[in-house]
């Protein structure tokens, strides 16, 4: 059941603190990493010329971050693309290439075809997926399972975080067996990722403007949502939740893009989300609200606890916990979750049941 919930959605983003615990669970043992699951010996991680992640839906914005994350600490090169448009690409890999495909349900059709691909081409290939037994499991060398619990709701929420707090490991696994990040290093981030169900929980709990915000677009008639660098995938997952149950026509674009088009469909009853967590591209991304706003659209702003500089350039603020940059994701879409779920409530419709959508895609 809902467990006194008004929807299974509320409930599974509220079971995030549980979901993002459960998966890091004994993987991190007092500062150190246990990853069983990806199937490879050192050696053979050592000798990896390139990863690609594929994955439909809300698991390719997880594959976006995991990009990041993965070049960042192991500085191997990354490729991510949608399951359905890499299985046509002809893609160039080989025994030296790590293929991850990850899917909620492990039913997902074309993620599957992926992985099937892979496998012919010489690949080590790894599921990341939330179901045990599924299919993906029977087409891969190796699984890595995340323990977010059964998800009811079509919109995806806990899987989404959990996923991503599994992509920080497989991350900080390749850096630890690649020497590429000092040991002290390592142990410093795992113990701030230890720390996420912790900030997860203490954002759900605490009161934001959530609420008041939503009551002010709901009638919208446009979204934009913008971001930069990893905060890119937390507006393009928070954009696809607000589309998914709203039906609000919502994009998400790289902040360094709105000028490059999207800025033509900027007026006064255009709501912008920007993600402005991470402070190396702060400077930016305020300069970017301040381009929005000068076509006279109101600014949303995520930016994290402590930032008082925002307050002067955005309309409206949800703070987020403090962490390292790079594990911000977690936590910044949180409130995006929220948004639009409050948004959708107030527009009347079935959250947990989306017209047109389906919790698992299984034809192409």
């Amino acid at each position: 059941g809902k467990g006194g919930y008004e929807t299974f959605m509320l409930k599974e983003i509220f079971e995030q603190p549980d979901a993002v615990a459960e998966t890091i669970g004994d993987r991190v043992r007092h500062g150190t990493l246990v990853l069983e699951g990806l199937g490879m010996t050192d050696e053979k991680l050592l000798g990896l010329a390139r990863i690609v992640l594929v994955a439909c839906g809300t698991a390719y914005h997880s594959a976006v971050v995991g990009r990041y994350m993965i070049e960042e600490w192991a500085r191997v090169p990354v490729e991510f693309d949608i399951a359905s448009e890499w299985i046509y690409r002809n893609p160039v890999i080989g025994d030296d290439t790590l293929v991850i495909g990850i899917s909620q349900s492990g039913e997902t059709r074309d993620t599957i075809a992926a992985m099937q691909l892979a496998r012919e081409k010489g690949a080590h290939t790894v599921a990341i997926t939330n179901m045990m037994g599924s299919q993906i499991t029977r087409e891969v060398d190796s699984v890595l399972y995340t323990r977010a619990g059964i998800e009811m709701a079509v919109a995806s929420s806990k899987t989404f975080t959990a996923q991503v707090a599994l992509l920080y490991l497989v991350a900080l696994k390749l850096a630890q067996v690649r020497e590429t990040l000092p040991a002290g290093e390592i142990e410093f981030i795992l113990d701030f990722v230890y720390k996420l169900p912790r900030k997860i929980r203490a954002f759900l709990e605490a009161d934001h403007p959530i609420a008041e915000i939503a009551q002010r677009y709901y009638e919208a008639p446009f979204f934009l949502y913008l971001g930069r660098h990893i905060g890119l995938p937390v507006a393009l997952e928070g954009a696809l939740k607000l589309k998914e149950i709203s039906y609000i026509p919502t994009e998400a674009y790289s902040a360094g893009e709105m000028k490059h088009g999207p800025i033509a469909l900027l007026d006064e009853a255009t709501p912008v989300v920007v993600v402005a967590t991470n402070l190396h591209v702060y400077d930016k991304i305020v300069s970017n609200i301040q381009e929005v706003r000068a076509r006279g659209a109101h600014v949303i702003a995520i930016a994290t606890d402590g930032n008082e500089d925002i307050q002067h350039h955005a309309d409206d603020v949800i703070f987020v916990p403090k962490t390292p940059a790079f594990l911000q994701v977690v936590l910044a879409i949180l409130p995006l979750q929220l948004l639009a779920y409050r948004i959708a409530r107030l527009r009347g419709l079935n959250v947990d049941q989306p017209r047109n959508l389906a919790k698992t895609v299984t034809v192409e």
